[in-house]
């Protein structure tokens, strides 16, 4: 009888996720647990989906001349822990066991800095349209995995930390569906 390797590697790795090593994190403070995931929304240029735009941002490759909407990015460095592409595809950039650079300014229970015990994740999409089941289910089984291995207490939205700054992941994502699926 063959074992399911672990879900989740020694340094916070998820090994059901092609990994892709984003530069923009650093460590996480001294005895700071991993108690909020944090779900966004992005695409790259803005409504366009299967590109390499997200993927070029986060690794800090984007070619800021390739389209008018990439040069407001220019020097930005931003990461997230994992992107879930529209077909489901589960990518990680930075290990969990580490701070990516998703939340920005936020505070979440009356705390600050949200990356600092935070996970982020980002769906391929937009404010304006449903996600697919794909990502639904790519998103559901990271979350529960994720549950199993931290301790997290609660899954909010980049718009529930950042208030008035941050619409994502936005009307169309249906709250519901993930609870239920986690």
């Amino acid at each position: 009888m063959t074992k399911d390797p672990p879900s989740f590697l020694p340094d916070g790795v998820f090994s059901r996720a092609r990994l892709l090593s984003s530069p923009n994190y650093d460590d996480r403070p001294l005895n700071e647990p991993v108690v909020l995931l944090v779900i966004h929304n992005i695409s790259l240029p803005p409504g366009e989906f299967g590109g390499g735009g997200v993927i070029d941002l986060f690794l800090n490759r984007l070619d800021h001349r390739a389209h008018p909407y990439f040069a407001q990015l220019q020097g930005l460095r931003v990461s997230s822990h994992f992107f879930i592409r529209r077909a489901g595809e589960l990518i990680q950039f930075v290990p969990c066991d580490r701070r990516a650079w998703h939340a920005g300014l936020s505070r979440w229970r009356g705390r600050e800095r949200c990356n600092d015990f935070s996970i982020g994740v980002e769906l391929e999409g937009t404010d304006h349209e449903a996600f697919t089941d794909a990502q639904y289910e790519s998103l559901g089984l990271l979350a529960r995995e994720l549950r199993l291995h931290y301790p997290i207490v609660e899954s909010v939205g980049h718009c529930d930390i950042a208030p008035g700054r941050k619409t994502d992941p936005g009307p169309h994502f249906d709250w519901n569906r993930f609870r239920h699926d986690v």
